[in-house]
């Protein structure tokens, strides 16, 4: 069942940067790029809250909306926007205003409170759709359109495309590798360092909808299901049973969060205009190493 936020309480601290009682709560949880999702579990110490049930219930789940505010800015503020920056420094720059990180954190589900079989505790989990800041940062009119090569590249017509990157890979412009990390609007590049596919890429109407993203991050076992087209049916709805499968040559951004492609691979993206409408609808996956698809933090 859902419940719903103090929003006006939670806004109020997020913005002042207030913590009550930090010594009663315990938090915990992680930020989940293969759900789009953060996850957040609050525990409260009732005595050290100075709380008495029965009467001290409602107090105890309003301070448990106001532990989970003050202290879920830290995983909020450290999602990557981009290969350059995460929120918080998106904030700092000026680029993103502070009132929409709070809007984020009020929006979250919130599972109904519980009290420990002692009565001592009591606890409550939220869930950020990252979705939700994902479309309020889609803020460009019409998708930009591709370079279209000279000389166009015949190819089949594919359902969807799936950028394979689930290895340590080249840091492109340094003499080392490394994985490739998830953000909430990668770039694709190829490797003559052409932008192939970035944010503005996407149908605006699309790129706003609700919980439409700009990729979707996979596990490699979602790729080498048991079924016909070897694809998790989660994922075949968005990439269809045909995709073009395109495997990642290196990595690019201060966080490293835009995998690079071979320059043909670029061409036959370009070149079919399937490919072109699945780029503007967003039809895109990539595959990542498990130990970046899920970030627990305490």
């Amino acid at each position: 069942m859902k419940a719903y936020l103090r929003a006006p309480a939670i806004l109020v601290l997020w913005l002042t940067g207030a913590t009550l009682y930090a010594q009663s709560y315990d938090i915990s949880g992680s930020l989940n790029w293969d759900s789009m999702e953060i996850e957040i579990q609050v525990s409260l110490d009732l005595a050290s809250a100075g709380i008495r049930l029965p009467t001290g219930r409602s107090r105890a789940e309003e301070l448990l909306d106001m532990g989970y505010a003050s202290m879920s800015q830290s995983s909020i503020l450290s999602i990557l926007i981009d290969s350059s920056a995460t929120l918080g420094e998106k904030i700092g720059r000026g680029e993103i205003s502070v009132q929409e990180a709070a809007s984020l954190a009020a929006s979250a589900r919130k599972i109904p409170p519980t009290l420990s079989q002692d009565m001592s505790r009591i606890s409550a989990a939220y869930t950020i759709d990252l979705s939700v800041l994902s479309s309020r940062l889609m803020k460009h009119s019409r998708p930009t359109e591709p370079l279209r090569p000279l000389s166009p590249v015949p190819g089949a017509a594919y359902t969807g495309i799936i950028i394979i990157a689930n290895r340590e890979l080249p840091i492109h412009g340094r003499a080392a590798s490394t994985l490739v990390r998830p953000c909430l609007f990668p770039r694709i590049w190829d490797s003559d360092m052409t932008l192939i596919y970035e944010k503005t890429s996407l149908d605006p109407d699309i790129a706003r909808s609700a919980g439409t993203m700009m990729v979707r991050y996979v596990p490699v076992t979602s790729i080498l299901s048991s079924t016909p087209s070897g694809l998790e049916p989660g994922l075949a709805a968005l990439v269809g049973n045909n995709p073009l499968r395109i495997m990642a040559r290196g990595v690019f951004g201060v966080y490293t969060t835009d995998p690079v492609i071979d320059r043909e691979d670029a061409l036959l993206l370009l070149s079919i205009e399937e490919t072109q409408r699945h780029l503007r609808e967003g039809r895109v996956a990539i595959v990542l190493d498990d130990s970046v698809l899920r970030a627990p933090f305490k």
